[in-house]
Parts: structure tokens; sequence; C-alpha cells
């Protein structure tokens, strides 16, 4: 027989939100992951907030609602503001119960400024990597360097001279250079940049992250302002906090052919294996025989492609195909945030692989 189609809501709902979650569903695993990073920050997320007064949105609802904007593409505050108050399983992960108003998006921003100053990415990406350690999922020994541009919230034509501009530049033998002329009006950070010479120049930062070789996690990340030498600055920097005693390899593109940069690997007990050129290039090349011949060259070379497919989801998914923060800091801190969610994701997908 034909069921009626009857529209009328029950007064009451007996079933919780957490049981309307599947057991299976793979943003538990994250959740559980989540919730003991945080309980590790709680001490300092103290710190950041007054013992009297109102209170204020829970930072730990605030992460978890960032790390959602992330794993689902949700573009704006607006946007993820409008689901969180519709969806169920968003309530459920950011521990909203089914009565609960939800935010406005300006005051969601706020708030979030005051993680920004508290320096709460950095911490809880290295809460989440301290988690993938004990896991057992990451190499102490083999990883990859890769930097890529991030289109900054500014316009080309945002770009004016500046009132007093240095009378020495930061290029090589103290030229003057675009950056020491113009700034933008909109993020004085921001510089006009291009990855090669066939696209256009545009306004943009530099994400850098270092993966491990095992599975393409992410160790360790960091934003740069957008230059010729940064990528190489920020691969030592990122080395220096994986700091090891032990012989470590690194994995590079061509970028990273440069005589000073392989010897400063050298002096820090890396092995570089960096692509070399090849032809009419050949002079630039700086590694030795033993390390270019080497069989864990060619497995390095393999492994690029993982720091390639971090990048892929950080772009598409994170958002960062054009940041919607301003100023370096800023930008830094959401890649935290996004390279956070990114081995959150990876962790799921591992532990079904290895189940």
């Amino acid at each position: 027989m034909r069921g009626d189609d009857q529209q009328q809501d029950g007064v009451f709902s007996y079933v919780s939100v957490e049981q309307r979650v599947p057991n299976s569903h793979p943003l538990r695993v994250i959740r559980k992951l989540v919730d003991e990073a945080l309980a590790e920050l709680s001490g300092r997320l103290d710190e950041l907030y007054a013992t009297t007064g109102r209170p204020s949105i829970a930072p730990e609802k605030l992460l978890r609602a960032l790390l959602l904007q992330g794993l689902y593409g949700k573009r704006s505050e607006r946007l993820l503001m409008e689901e969180l108050d519709y969806s169920l399983l968003f309530r459920w992960f950011v521990g909203l119960a089914i009565d609960d108003e939800v935010w406005d998006a300006t005051v969601f921003s706020k708030n979030r400024d005051r993680l920004i100053e508290g320096e709460i990415a950095s911490r809880f990406f290295v809460a989440v990597r301290g988690q993938l350690e004990r896991l057992g999922l990451l190499s102490d020994e083999h990883f990859t360097v890769d930097g890529t541009m991030l289109e900054a919230w500014a316009n080309r034509r945002s770009f004016r001279e500046k009132a007093d501009p240095p009378e020495r530049g930061s290029g090589h033998g103290g030229k003057r250079l675009l950056r020491d002329t113009h700034e933008s009006r909109t993020d004085p950070e921001a510089r006009l940049y291009r990855k090669c010479n066939a696209g256009a120049a545009e306004p943009s930062y530099l994400g850098h992250v270092l993966t491990e070789n095992n599975h393409g996690l992410i160790v360790a990340a960091c934003v740069t302002e957008a230059g010729t030498r940064a990528e190489r600055e920020a691969a030592l920097a990122l080395l220096d906090q994986r700091r090891s005693g032990k012989r470590r390899t690194l994995g590079a593109d061509k970028q990273y052919q440069e005589r000073r940069f392989v010897e400063a690997l050298r002096a820090r007990n890396v092995v570089p294996h960096v692509a070399e050129y090849e032809r009419g290039n050949l002079q630039r090349n700086s590694l030795r025989a033993q390390e270019r011949n080497s069989p864990e060259f060619v497995q390095s070379q393999k492994k690029r492609k993982l720091v390639e497919q971090s990048f892929a989801w950080i772009k598409h998914w994170a958002g960062f195909r054009q940041v919607k923060l301003r100023s370096r800091r800023r930008v830094e801190w959401l890649f935290q945030i996004a390279a956070a969610a990114y081995n959150l994701v990876r962790v799921t997908r591992l532990r079904a692989a290895l189940a």
C-alpha cells in the first residue's frame, strides 16, 4: 500500500546527534585525534582568555569548525555557518547540540583572530604530528621539500610606489628591486611573483612543506614572502625544525639545485637528492657522483609526487588557490591549519589501508 506523504514535524526527537553519525564515518577517526590534540593545548588556550567576563566561543569548537572548513572546502565563514546550522554531521563534529544557536559569521571571524595572536595553529600542527609519530607513521630519515605559490588577497593594480623607498635595495649588489620601491595598498607583505617565465606576475606568498617519504605526511610547514631564494631558505629552516643527529636524505626539484644550498645540506648531515639539470646546464649541478648514482636518489625522486599531492589538496579543498587572509603571519596560520587537516585526512586513509 502506498504511504501518505505526511510532512508534519514531530515535537520531540529521541535519536541523539551522536547516534546519527555512523561508527564507520571517517570523521570519527579525525574527531578522536583532534580532541586528543586539543587536550594538549588546553593550558595554552587558558592563557588567551580572561578569567572573568562573558564567555566567548569555545576555542575547541572554533578550531573544529575551522578544520571542517578545510575538510569540506567551504570557501567563506558565512557558508560554513550556514551548513553548520542545518547539518547534523557538522554539529556533531564541532560539538554543538541540535538546539544550539550557530554563531554569526563576523563573530566567528573575530574570535578566530584571538587564536591567530596566540599562535595556536603551529601548536595544533605539532600536536597532530606527535600523534602520527606515536602511531609509527612518520619516517625520521627520508624527506622531501617543495614550495608553491599562494595567490594573495590583493590585486596587481593595488601596487603603488612607496612614499619613502630605501636608498639601497635587497637585490644582488644592493640593487633596488620592485619590492623595494612598490607595495600593495591592500596587503603590503604580498609581492609580485611568478613561478615560471610563461606566467604573469601576481601578488603572492610562497607556501613550503617538508614531507616524510613513507606516506607523504607533512612534518613541517611555513609561509614566506615570495622571492627567488625563499624556497631554499625555507627548506633549511624547516629542516632545522626537525634537527636530528642521524643521517637523512632530502629530495627536491631543480629549483633547489644551487651550490650553497647543497653545501648547507651536507653541513647538516643531510644527503642532497636534488633533481639535476641536463644538457646545456650541467655546470649548474652540484651533486657528487655517489649522491647522483645512489639507489636512494632514484627513490627520493619518485617520492616527490607525494608532496605535490599535499599541495593539490590544500589548494583545492582548503581554499588556498587564493588566500583570503592578509599579511604573511595570518596566511601562515591558516596554512598550518590546512597542513594539519591534510595529515588528518591521510591518517584515515592509511588506517583503513593498514587494517
